[in-house]
């Protein structure tokens, strides 16, 4: 890239000519460089992550529109506090998307969490639940959430009730071994290791004990 002074003679200038170079304005700079075609081979490799995309943003679209327990803004903060824990610096979306997409990279297979919960606060307790959306074939059949203090530090773990392709739960559970009224917990859900969608994590959800 070259910086220019009066380019073609004029006080600025912008656009290709003849497919051989390209002037615009750069940081508040004149500049140009050679006219380059960006190279898309379309191999099977760059296909198939083209379509493990395409598949969870359809799946992320289709969470937030569904008529009963659609993906909400809870479950948006949920999935940008797991980029925050993970060091990553990236759009809710973005984190949705990743997750997911590294599942089907691995063989597995994703699901996507909304209208996550907790329903009883109450340490001795405990009421909550996550719905899921997959391709209504491959779904978890086994998982755990995992709690802690922080979003860093969840490393205690219950063993989760599962509907196969609607939700994961808890119901009624005494966590006063480890909680305590009026302090902050942090939660996920995980599918078990070996588990056909091991990989497709929630994000991590927050709630005050109560």
């Amino acid at each position: 890239m070259a910086k220019l002074k009066a380019p073609l003679m004029s006080l600025g200038a912008s656009g290709a000519i003849a497919k051989t170079l390209v002037f615009f304005p750069w940081k508040g700079i004149n500049a140009v460089r050679e006219y380059v075609i960006p190279a898309n081979p379309k191999t099977a490799l760059q296909n198939a992550q083209r379509g493990h995309i395409t598949t969870i943003v359809d799946a992320i679209h289709s969470a937030q529109a569904e008529a009963t327990h659609p993906l909400d803004s809870d479950d948006q903060v949920a999935y940008s506090a797991l980029a925050q824990a993970k060091g990553k610096i990236m759009t809710w979306f973005n984190m949705a998307c990743k997750i997911g997409v590294d599942a089907l990279v691995a063989g597995k297979n994703y699901t996507v969490y909304r209208d996550g919960a907790v329903t009883t606060k109450t340490p001795a307790s405990i009421d909550l639940i996550m719905y899921l959306t997959d391709d209504g074939v491959n779904q978890i059949a086994a998982g755990k959430f995992f709690f802690g203090t922080s979003k860093t530090n969840l490393i205690h773990s219950e063993t989760s009730t599962v509907v196969a392709g609607t939700s994961v739960a808890l119901a009624a559970k005494d966590l006063s071994a480890f909680m305590t009224a009026g302090n902050k917990y942090y939660f996920q859900h995980r599918p078990d290791p070996a588990d056909d969608c091991e990989g497709a994590d929630s994000g991590i959800y927050s709630f005050v004990a109560a």
